[in-house]
């Protein structure tokens, strides 16, 4: 079986992809692409793969955006890492879900009842698109935090941005105070705003008003300050400085 995954998370498809060979080591990836412009792009030029493995939210929009514009009959795994669309959408026609962090088990499960899979209709994927585009997405508008003996509510409007340093996620706020959050990136990625914040590194996610400074880099790279100050030096890859200056100029 031949397979495209689709994911914008480097690690995350790293991880797809070591859970296929563990589970399956006859299993083909094609490719690991992370946005939908790069794969209306393969799907333009490559022939149709057995089965795509896709993030609901790819770096330049949502998945299903890719599946509007081209003809694909063959089945789908959608992943997500936060809860906050139609789940129920993606049983239409045998099409199946996996919530992040993505389980063996439950992947092997997904593979083995896309192997079991008998002759059907094409999936219609514009069922799900209308289901998706009929929910309201409701963005976090606050973190519950710890601190010490007390919990607290720190509103989107005075978060500056979060961070991760050695597997611990941290919140800044606009003056300059942090707070610990149980939550790792990927996930705090998916609750919140994309008008508001940008995914700038594994390690930063940047509220817009936070950027104090941007300066051009080494190999088309861009660096950032921000305010309050970070404790290391944000860079964003070439890579992603296209949609880092589509993200600013809306």
């Amino acid at each position: 079986m031949k397979v495209l995954i689709l994911e914008d998370e480097t690690l995350a498809g790293q991880k797809v992809q070591n859970l296929l060979n563990e589970i399956d080591s006859t299993l083909v990836v094609l490719d690991v692409l992370k946005s939908v412009e790069s794969a209306k792009e393969w799907f333009d030029n490559n022939e149709q793969p057995d089965l795509v493995i896709s993030d609901i939210r790819l770096l330049d929009g949502l998945s299903f955006e890719l599946f509007e514009t081209i003809e694909y009959p063959n089945p789908v795994i959608f992943t997500t890492a936060y809860d906050q669309y139609a789940i129920k959408a993606f049983e239409v026609n045998s099409v199946d879900y996996l919530l992040k962090p993505i389980q063996k088990e439950k992947l092997a499960n997904a593979l083995t009842k896309v192997k079991n899979k008998t002759e059907t209709a094409t999936i219609q994927y514009q069922d799900i698109i209308n289901i998706m585009k009929s929910q309201q997405v409701e963005y976090k508008s606050r973190f519950m935090i710890k601190a010490g003996h007390k919990i607290l509510a720190i509103p989107i409007e005075k978060i500056a941005y979060f961070y991760s340093l050695n597997k611990l996620t941290y919140i800044i706020s606009a003056d300059n105070k942090k707070y610990p959050c149980d939550q790792t990136l990927e996930v705090i990625d998916q609750q919140l705003d994309p008008k508001l914040f940008f995914r700038a590194n594994r390690k930063y996610i940047v509220k817009f008003e936070a950027i104090s400074e941007i300066h051009p880099y080494f190999k088309g790279r861009i660096k950032i300050n921000l305010t309050p100050e970070a404790e290391d030096d944000i860079v964003i890859s070439s890579e992603r400085t296209p949609d880092f200056k589509k993200w600013l100029d809306q």
